[in-house]
């Protein structure tokens, strides 16, 4: 028996060496985009040591293979690893395909101040830090850390950014690619976005890019959450902040758990609390705030496809300055030329009439799929619910009901196809249907301020870039936007042909009552966007850039129906049926330098915008409620003209200064007056020491100048009834210049894993300078904010 076994086995022996094992594997590296050939990719056979290169062909062969299945493990430096199952019989061809566009997995992170939404364009990216330092402040705070962008507050909780001298509709916000609606048009709006629900924040000067939206004149704010990259792993960060001014903070949390087949969900919470804030001399009564914010992502990635869903929950109570709102017309005018408040109460966390509070809901689906050879398509669904309750002083039965009561429902589709197969030709064409209705609940009492309207948008677009060589890259496009806004608005007869519409608008009335009609105005806009423009390196540290955008903006409903007492902006507000399409012509350049050692940004811009709507006040009225001013829209010719500058230097390993400087002039050319509201000119420096054997130690002091703003229009006159005669109301004068210190210092420490805390205390208004700011509407009644320490703790696992 042993016998037989032993020829058994010399038989098998035999019959295993006779194996054909000649069979050549010869194989192609190709790019999936656009087929090219990629060289330099290695490819190894999984289980065994042998590996190979491929040519400058992209080509490869192994020879003396056995017929079967085996694995291949391809890399290449610039593409994502991929494994490939091939199967030998006899000799055997195959061509593999990488994804050789990184940054289309987004698993490439943007770091520095380099372009990543348009090539020609100005365009500037916030840091991770200074995002962290800013936890606990708006979005509109944390944006002044760039030249060109300023403010525009109501008091020290509601900030809106201004960039370049705009705000309001002529700057779109981009929350992971969705775009903000929620009434922007209001002065004392803030953008109901969560800064910590965001880590890549970038601002787009201008309407370079018109991707986005061609209404947006003044820039686009686009804010995306981190890339999840394909990996099995589970991290989080919990950041806690600490005011001092305020007596207050906020505490913010994420958690993301991702896969290695794509799969991948983030979660993320914040919560803030703050009570009245303070100036240097004395307390802001009603000035708290209250914010909560909830996010959820989720989704998959892979190379072929992949969706995304999204949700996001934020919501706002914010108390306004009891001192803002006042009883008679002597009061007001004697508060507003005294500047002293009238009303000091003892500090609170309670929030009390006047007040806002305002709770937005945003969800989205989307889709992607690439396809060889071609490019990729994406579509995307989303739906924005906003609503905004704004509280007045009331008596009686009123005394907890709203003054303005609005509800905004949007739904929004989109879809692009992205055409990337020919290297250095990059294009994007895609289109938009959007529906939006506003509700305006009568229940109120008061008459409303902005009417229930029906709103229908929808825009085609196409972009495209092209690298001329290593050197030049140009880049163009173009929109059609059309808008309709269907209202149906009560006016009372005496306004109605105060304002002469009994003229010009007398077939849009659909029932007299006597002293109101019922009015159904319905308006139509079709709008043109166009830029061109191109980026040159001068070399490797030298960069030039020029663009040229081309945009119209269709009025909003503000512009248009106000009419009536806006109870937080403690104004009465007054539009015009009259109104049409802004049109804008900006010309814009930026010279740029980057080395290890040191590093400037010029960047000039010239802005003409025909049919300009302002908002400026004209006179005072008294209502039942008090004497407020009397602000009313109106269009003109304007153009603005300014200059962002910055300029860093790195004196040494540990020490670095920064400088920037930023100013603009906007002129009212039909009249040559200036135009209210232009940012006033400031000038930042700052020193930063680090030492990272110090544990990550930093400590920066920041230096802010801000001048005088010399212009502005006239004070205008109005009627004291305890006078009996006009006198001027001081509400255009600017206040003083004035300089403010800040200081931050931070270090990092390791508890489970290498600096998993940081540790961060800051100062601002050091000093506790009293100032007032020509862009704070509340600068009439009382100085800014005092100093306010804030210590920050952040810890990653």
């Amino acid at each position: 028996m042993k016998y037989y076994l032993y020829v058994f086995a010399i038989f098998c022996s035999s019959i295993i060496c006779a194996q054909d094992c000649n069979s050549i594997l010869l194989g192609e590296i190709v790019d999936f985009h656009d087929n090219s050939a990629l060289s330099d990719a290695t490819i190894s056979i999984t289980g065994k040591s042998a590996s190979i290169v491929s040519d400058e062909n992209g080509k490869f062969n192994f020879k003396n293979l056995c017929n079967g299945v085996l694995e291949l493990e391809i890399s290449h430096p610039e593409c994502t690893t991929k494994f490939v199952t091939i199967t030998i019989n006899g000799d055997t061809y195959s061509e593999i395909r990488l994804e050789h566009h990184l940054e289309e997995l987004k698993e490439v992170k943007v770091v520095g101040n380099v372009p990543k939404n348009t090539n020609s364009g100005q365009e500037n990216i916030l840091s991770m830090q200074d995002l962290e330092r800013n936890s606990g402040n708006s979005l509109g705070d944390a944006l002044k850390r760039i030249p060109g962008v300023s403010t525009l507050n109501t008091g020290g909780n509601i900030v809106k950014p201004i960039i370049q001298g705009l705000n309001g509709s002529r700057i779109l916000i981009l929350n992971n690619n969705v775009r903000m609606q929620d009434m922007e048009w209001g002065e004392e709006h803030a953008p109901n976005v969560d800064v910590n629900a965001n880590q890549n924040i970038s601002v787009i000067k201008g309407a370079a890019a018109i991707e986005f939206g061609g209404d947006a004149i003044g820039g686009v704010i686009v804010l995306e959450p981190l890339p999840v990259v394909r990996t099995d792993s589970l991290f989080g960060k919990t950041q806690l902040n600490l005011s001092s001014n305020g007596r207050g903070g906020n505490i913010t949390s994420s958690l993301t758990k991702s896969y290695k087949s794509g799969l991948y969900i983030k979660a993320q919470g914040s919560y803030k609390i703050l009570g009245d804030l303070e100036a240097p001399d004395y307390l802001l009564s009603n000035t708290g705030i209250k914010e909560s914010g909830l996010s959820l992502n989720f989704g998959k990635r892979d190379f072929v496809q992949g969706w995304e869903g999204y949700y996001s929950y934020f919501n706002s109570e914010v108390g306004i300055l009891r001192a803002s709102h006042i009883g008679n017309i002597d009061d007001l005018i004697l508060s507003i030329n005294s500047q002293t408040p009238s009303i000091i109460n003892d500090f609170t966390y309670d929030i009390t009439q006047p007040n806002q509070e305002v709770t937005h809901h945003l969800a989205k689906l989307s889709y992607y799929r690439r396809f060889e050879g071609f490019g990729k398509w994406t579509i995307q669904y989303d739906f924005q619910k906003n609503r905004r309750f704004e509280y007045d002083i009331r008596v009686g039965d009123d005394v907890d009901k709203a003054s303005l009561d609005l509800q905004l429902t949007t739904h929004s589709i989109l879809s692009n196809l992205t055409f990337d197969a020919k290297q250095g030709l990059h294009i994007k064409v895609g289109g938009l249907g959007r529906f939006q209705s506003n509700f305006a609940n009568p229940d109120t009492g008061v008459r409303r301020l902005i009417p229930d309207y029906d709103k229908y948008d929808f825009g085609l677009f196409t972009i495209g870039s092209y690298e001329l060589n290593t050197d030049w890259t140009i880049d163009a496009g173009a929109r059609y936007d059309f808008s309709r806004i269907d209202a149906k608005k009560f006016y009372r007869e005496s306004r109605w042909e105060e304002r002469g519409y009994d003229v010009d608008y007398a077939n849009i009335v659909l029932e007299d009552l006597g002293t109101q009609l019922l009015t159904n105005p319905v308006f139509d806009y079709h709008n043109f966007s166009g830029t061109a423009g191109f980026h040159y390196e001068i070399n490797e540290n030298d960069h030039l850039r020029f663009n040229y955008a081309f945009s119209q903006r269709a009025p909003n409903p503000s512009e248009l129906f106000s009419d009536g007492l806006h109870h937080s902006a403690a104004r009465i507000e007054l539009g015009d049926l009259r109104i049409k399409s802004e049109t804008s012509s900006k010309f814009s350049a930026s010279l740029e330098r980057n080395t290890g050692t040191w590093g400037y940004s010029l960047a000039p811009y010239l802005n003409n915008i025909d049919d300009f709507i302002v908002l400026e006040p004209t006179g005072v009225e008294f209502t039942i409620r008090g004497a407020f001013p009397v602000w009313a829209y109106r269009q003109t010719n304007a153009v603005l003209l300014g200059v962002d500058t910055s300029v860093y230097n790195n004196w040494s390993s540990n020490i670095r200064t920064d400088h920037k400087f930023a100013w603009v002039k906007g002129t009212d050319i039909e009249t040559d007056v200036p135009l209210i509201n232009m940012p006033a000119a400031n000038f930042t420096n700052s020193i930063t020491y680090t030492n990272p054997k110090w544990n990550n130690f930093l400590v920066n002091l920041e230096s802010q100048y801000v001048f005088k703003q010399t212009r502005y229009p006239s004070n205008i006159e109005v009627f004291s009834p305890q006078l009996q005669e006009n006198v001027v109301l001081d509400i255009n004068t600017p206040p003083d210049a004035y300089h403010l210190l800040s200081l931050n210092t931070e270090a990092s420490f390791t508890l489970k894993n290498k600096n998993d805390l940081t540790v961060g205390l800051s100062a601002t208004n050091l000093l506790n300078t009293n100032y007032r700011d020509y862009l704070n509407r509340q600068r009439y009644f009382v100085d800014d904010m005092g100093r306010n320490i804030s210590l920050r703790l952040i810890f990653n696992y």
